[in-house]
């Protein structure tokens, strides 16, 4: 099969989660199934060669495939005049994926498109403006041109089919997975010191890993930390680490309201190699999120043997099974709760360690990128 990649996601300066599902299940395949053609497909006007070095890491068993016009000024028009795709990246691809949600038009063979997830009709107020206007203006049309539509999890598969009921015979699951080489127990404890050295972290902490954004519920965590504080004495420091995404200043500011500055640190984005690091040296890994399509960070924290407070929302229960502490993500007395068991039960975070990493160990890259060749040769 000749097989193309959307590769958007991938020459980000900052990759999202998005980034890493691709990079995971791409990589895989091409080591799995080498006897198939594989391109790595984007439009860059500019800074051809940053976007080549940021693709080079995925790019052992991939060639890219780039064509100089403007990415942005093509999915802007793409969005209201069909002009076709095929005309940038020709008719040689027997299926071409993108991974973002949005399929342009005109792909030469079949089209898969990945939909993460269904936040931004679940809860609109959390998105930026500028995603829920792609998502409104594109998505309808992107699901009527793909052949299947793939998302991460079965609470997805189900919510797309909750606002988008006549594509339920196209859905189909890939779970993500989780690298095991790069997330595991820290085997050079020198890591985890000269990381919360760089990241100005002392003693023990609380981790919380991910975008700064309202859906992460870290207001409310903010505020169940708050509660935690004046039960103990020297409690461990929140580290709530990871870039910015957007509405995150009222996040800013409840630390200020409460006095936390001391307490709660924001660290800088954390690079791929310190992910290891940071994760191993916390006393426990926080994800009180309100929705997720997946949640690949508590997976990632179970893979490197670190006890999860985990919210029981969305597909989070799919992710960390029986294998982390649940709490309720609207009740900021439960979520204090989980922080001081955790903080206070030695015993209770060494069975969660020894459980959540035996759960990781399910979801795989491999397996993965398995369960979506398959998916590949149903459609061919």
């Amino acid at each position: 099969m000749n097989i193309a990649f959307d590769a958007l996601p991938l020459i980000s300066d900052r990759m999202t989660g998005i980034g890493w599902c691709e990079a995971g299940q791409t990589t895989a395949m091409a080591r799995m199934y080498p006897e198939n053609n594989y391109t790595y497909n984007f439009l860059s006007r500019k800074d051809d060669h940053i976007k080549l070095e940021r693709l080079a890491p995925f790019s052992q068993n991939i060639k890219p495939e780039l064509v100089h016009f403007s990415g942005y000024i093509y999915r802007a028009v793409s969005t209201f005049v069909p002009v076709p795709y095929s005309i940038f990246f020709g008719k040689n691809a027997d299926i071409t994926h993108f991974f973002n949600y949005i399929a342009p038009p005109k792909v030469h063979g079949r089209t898969v498109i990945t939909v993460h997830d269904m936040v931004y009709k679940a809860f609109p107020e959390t998105v930026r403006g500028r995603t829920k206007i792609m998502l409104n203006t594109g998505l309808k049309q992107s699901m009527k041109r793909a052949d299947i539509i793939v998302t991460d999890s079965e609470f997805s598969k189900s919510e797309i089919i909750r606002y988008f009921p006549n594509h339920a015979e196209k859905i189909r699951v890939v779970p993500c997975g989780v690298d095991l080489n790069k997330f595991r127990p820290c085997e050079n404890p020198e890591r985890i010191t000269e990381v919360k050295k760089s990241l100005e972290i002392k003693g023990d902490y609380f981790l919380y890993l991910g975008t700064i954004e309202p859906r992460k519920n870290l207001e409310r965590l903010i505020n169940s930390y708050k509660i935690f504080t004046q039960r103990v004495k020297n409690p461990p420091k929140l580290i709530l680490a990871g870039g910015k995404g957007w509405l995150y200043d009222n996040i800013f500011q409840r630390v200020r309201d409460l006095n936390l500055a001391e307490q709660v640190i924001f660290t800088k984005y954390v690079p791929a190699d310190d992910m290891n690091p940071l994760m191993c040296g916390a006393l426990a890994f926080v994800f009180p999120s309100i929705y997720e399509g997946f949640g690949m960070p508590p997976l990632e924290a179970m893979a490197c043997g670190v006890p999860v407070l985990s919210s029981g929302e969305a597909s989070l229960p799919e992710v960390t099974g029986d294998c982390a502490l649940i709490c309720d993500a609207y009740s900021e007395e439960s979520i204090a709760e989980g922080l001081y068991n955790l903080y206070t039960d030695e015993n209770m975070r060494k069975d969660l360690s020894r459980r959540g990493l035996k759960r990781a160990k399910n979801f795989t890259w491999e397996k993965s990128a398995e369960t979506l060749y398959q998916i590949y040769k149903e459609l061919i």
